[in-house]
């Protein structure tokens, strides 16, 4: 998927610039003042000598003439004593002495394709990204929003024509180190990181992107890190004593046989999951194999990990939310053994492919493939195009869909699904088709065009074991189908 940063310069070269001149406006533009909402973010940053450092850092990188285009966009702006204090902090004398690339990813930090308003902002992570294609997270210090755990919110939700500005205390520098790095460069976690280096999975944790495609793809990770007195309030003193603890099967650390390597990878979760996305009710994550989950729950009292009754462990809340180029980092405040959680309901939008996200259109606008075979690794079709659909329209999870027409099968693989009994349904946004369901290979369900239900029963299933399974509608008569998601509730 190409970056924020692409598509925010693509847009810049597509629409006109909307320059809204006020004849009447005195030309120091004051913060807060209802005319702002007539100038567009670049104009106001030019009309404003205390931002003037900044200013010229987007005219120089040509950043500023997207700042001028209809938008909206969302600028965390630094003042020149701010911008000043960030040059004094690196060792220069101002941003003419970073390289190209430097500059523009600096500028494009502060920046996000979007409207974020400050009552928008949780604690966890911005709901879209900035720039640079990362997530900028968010915590409160009393009344006041934090970002990135650096720069504070000093005047919120300045409106301009093309969105708003938000102004802050200090630079937000840009993130550039792995999860693993981050780890590595804090003493806390010394034990820690010695066992993901003791099994390997630092190597994975210090992958940022790699090449996918025409494209360059980004790893996500979220980490549930022990710090050393964590492990010393526990008995554990160095690598070795937890080692033995934990080491049980194969002697090779590396190997999944091994009780340690299993121990290790329980704390390193798939896909970046911010304290923001963890919602309420139970729900279950998965480590990086996919061949076992964390649960964790949240309601009024705390966030709660593998809860047993009254037991749980928990977040140190602030140090949480660590933020990393791949990835976040939570501190928990117990040891977390290896355990296996109860199955929870599973809601999996059948739009959720790696490949497919990889795409400029994605969460975009509309996308026909044609190649039933080879197009996508986990959507395999016959008919005459699979297309991904996307239409903000309220009833759509998350705007898109999977559409085929015509006379057609398609047939999904999901994620590794926890083994355990389920009820099947799926919700589709639009049918208007007959087709038989296919799991596994076994015919499961009719379902007629008649039925006119959003949401239809598949069936149930029984699974010994966590893996992948396959999912295959076939149509029965020639017409349209919106697939949306599947939902597997477990029933035991």
């Amino acid at each position: 998927m190409k970056s924020q940063k692409q598509y925010i310069l693509k847009v810049s070269g597509i629409l006109l610039l909307l320059v809204f001149f006020l004849s009447s406006c005195d030309p120091k533009a004051v913060e807060w003042d209802p005319k702002t909402e007539n100038l567009v973010i670049a104009e106001y940053l030019s009309l404003n000598e205390e931002y003037s450092e900044f200013y010229d850092l987007l005219e120089n990188t040509g950043i500023s003439s997207i700042m001028a285009v209809r938008g909206p966009f969302t600028l965390f702006l630094p003042d020149n004593d701010a911008m000043n204090a960030y040059y004094e902090a690196e060792g220069i004398s101002s941003y003419l002495d970073l390289t190209e690339q430097e500059q523009e990813d600096l500028a494009f930090n502060h920046i996000i394709d979007g409207e974020v308003k400050s009552g928008s902002i949780g604690l966890g992570a911005l709901p879209a990204v900035n720039g640079n294609d990362d997530y900028l997270v968010s915590e409160f210090e009393e009344a006041f929003i934090i970002i990135n755990k650096e720069s504070m919110i000093i005047h919120r939700d300045i409106e301009m024509a093309n969105g708003f500005i938000h102004k802050i205390d200090k630079v937000l520098k840009p993130v550039v180190r792995s999860v693993y790095q981050v780890l590595k460069d804090n003493d806390e976690y010394s034990i820690f990181t010695e066992g993901l280096e003791a099994t390997g999975l630092k190597d994975t944790l210090d992958i940022i992107s790699f090449p996918f495609g025409q494209t360059i793809a980004r790893n996500r990770y979220t980490i549930l890190a022990i710090t050393d007195e964590t492990f010393q309030e526990n008995g554990i003193n160095s690598l070795d004593e937890l080692i033995a603890k934990y080491s049980s099967g194969s002697d090779d650390l590396t190997s999944k046989d091994n009780g340690f390597y299993r121990y290790m990878e329980y704390h390193c979760l798939s896909e970046t999951n911010y304290l923001s996305d963890l919602g309420l009710g139970l729900n279950n994550y998965p480590v990086l194999s996919y061949d076992n989950y964390v649960s964790i729950s949240v309601d009024e009292e705390d966030y709660k990990i593998n809860r047993v009754s009254e037991e749980y462990t928990s977040f140190v809340i602030e140090e949480s939310n660590v933020p990393a180029k791949n990835g976040t980092i939570h501190q928990i405040n117990k040891l977390l053994p290896v355990s296996t959680p109860k199955p929870s309901t599973i809601e999996w939008e059948v739009t959720d492919h790696f490949d497919l996200k990889q795409g400029d259109y994605f969460g975009k606008t509309y996308r026909r493939f044609f190649d039933g075979q080879n197009d996508l690794a986990n959507v395999k079709w016959e008919g005459s195009f699979l297309l991904y659909y996307y239409k903000e329209q309220p009833g759509i999870t998350n705007y898109d869909l999977l559409c085929m027409q015509g006379w057609w099968w398609c047939e999904v693989t999901t994620p590794k699904i926890m083994k355990g009994k389920y009820n099947i349904t799926s919700n589709v946004w639009k049918n208007y088709v007959d087709y038989e369901v296919y799991i596994d290979g076994v015919r499961t369900a009719n379902i007629k065009r008649s039925d006119n239900a959003n949401e239809t029963s598949w069936g149930e299933v029984e699974w010994d074991v966590t893996e992948s399974h396959k999912i295959k509608i076939v149509s029965t008569s020639s017409g349209n189908l919106f697939w949306d998601y599947i939902t597997f509730t477990p029933t035991n």
